[in-house]
């Protein structure tokens, strides 16, 4: 089940609550995309021959690359690595970029799953996370793909919003639902230091989020997904029967996986490492034949609590016999003793040798496990 990601460092512009490593600048993109294929050459052997069953395309916005370079980066990873016949393959995609003409030509590619950025079907929240589309382009989007043959497609979306009441929450849900998705992602605003969000709420101009909207809107997201046949198989993820990101997923579970282009990260079990961030470095390394990343080899502890915080966000729970067989016993007791709390209080259910979020866990999951940690 191993996995690629390719990190893809270019925006339109900047969301101002994003703090993952991007540039508005395309300057630089063919040197990038010269550099990302000495980057996989030189990381051929890092699954040692295993079959990849997933490539994930993430950003950034990777969907401002055209066909015939997407093309190229799939054609040089089929040379260094071995792709499963049947690799899920996502592209994550803003909806001003799928046109119905990109989306013919993508129909040409391997890309098999969309990931669409969505955010919110009202323009008054996406001019507030000063997003590059509007609600109609993320219509078209969705529809556009469906009418070409993308069934497997994923949408993101964002509650917590100060703009957003619970009306409209409920509304941004029905609108995917009616859209017949398979798959919806949801996650919190996050006001993130440094980010142009960060800046807004400080100086008065932009409300913080309101924890108590967050929690109410997430509940109302519980809710609604139950009611529509959908599985929550992790906290932000839901899905129906079947439709499972099977790359996300392999994060969740532990899978090796290999990240490309600047920050991604790689994990092979053990060890993790990350490339630098920033693209000049990473190209210019790169130009020279070399990898420029940093590495850490994870102690058992440092994978046990990786472990508890990954799993614990699943539907799959955490597994005490995992824990006594790769940790020990030790660590297996300390987990029980803090679990016990949690257990009586009704955040958390053990069922077949299994901790499991409940609903009401599901509010405070990182405060959960944070005291399962060693």
């Amino acid at each position: 089940m191993a996995g690629i990601y390719i990190h893809i460092p270019f925006c339109k512009q900047a969301c101002n609550y994003c703090d993952f490593h991007f540039s508005t600048s395309l300057k630089n993109k063919d040197a990038f995309l010269d550099a990302l294929k000495k980057e996989i050459a030189l990381q051929k052997d890092y699954f040692g021959g295993e079959e990849v069953s997933t490539v994930y395309f993430g950003g950034g916005t990777p969907s401002m690359l055209e066909p015939q370079e997407l093309m190229e980066i799939f054609e040089t990873l089929h040379r260094h690595f071995k792709i499963a016949a049947d690799a899920e393959i996502t592209l994550e995609a803003n909806p001003d970029d799928l046109t119905e003409s990109r989306i013919i030509q993508l129909k040409q590619t391997p890309v098999n799953r969309f990931s669409i950025g969505i955010q919110s079907f009202y323009d008054e929240d996406l001019k507030l996370m000063n997003r590059a589309h509007n609600s109609a382009e993320a219509l078209d989007a969705v529809r556009h793909a469906q009418d070409h043959g993308f069934e497997n497609i994923t949408i993101d979306l964002i509650y917590g919003i100060p703009t957003l009441t619970e009306h409209k929450w409920r509304n941004n849900l029905q609108i995917a639902l009616s859209l017949d998705i398979r798959h919806i992602s949801a996650y919190c605003l996050t006001v993130e230091p440094k980010t142009s969000l960060a800046h807004a709420v400080k100086a008065g101009t932009i409300k913080n989020v309101d924890e108590e909207q967050s929690a109410r809107h997430f509940e109302i997201m519980l809710e609604g997904m139950k009611e529509n046949g959908f599985v929550q198989y992790e906290i932000s993820n839901f899905c129906r029967d079947g439709f499972y990101s099977r790359h996300n997923s392999n994060y969740w579970l532990k899978e090796k996986y290999l990240g490309l282009g600047p920050s991604a990260h790689s994990y092979n079990g053990t060890v993790r490492q990350w490339n630098i961030s920033n693209n000049a470095l990473y190209i210019r390394s790169l130009e020279k034949g070399e990898l420029n990343f940093e590495r850490e080899e994870l102690t058992p502890a440092q994978r046990y609590n990786e472990y508890v915080l990954t799993s614990l966000r699943t539907m799959w729970g955490i597994s005490l016999d995992h824990i006594s067989r790769s940790f020990g016993d030790e660590l297996l007791q300390n987990c029980l003793a803090e679990a016990e709390k949690y257990i009586r209080s009704g955040d958390l259910i053990a069922r077949e040798n299994k901790l499991f979020l409940t609903d009401k866990g599901k509010l405070i999951a990182d405060r959960i496990a944070s005291d399962l940690f060693n």
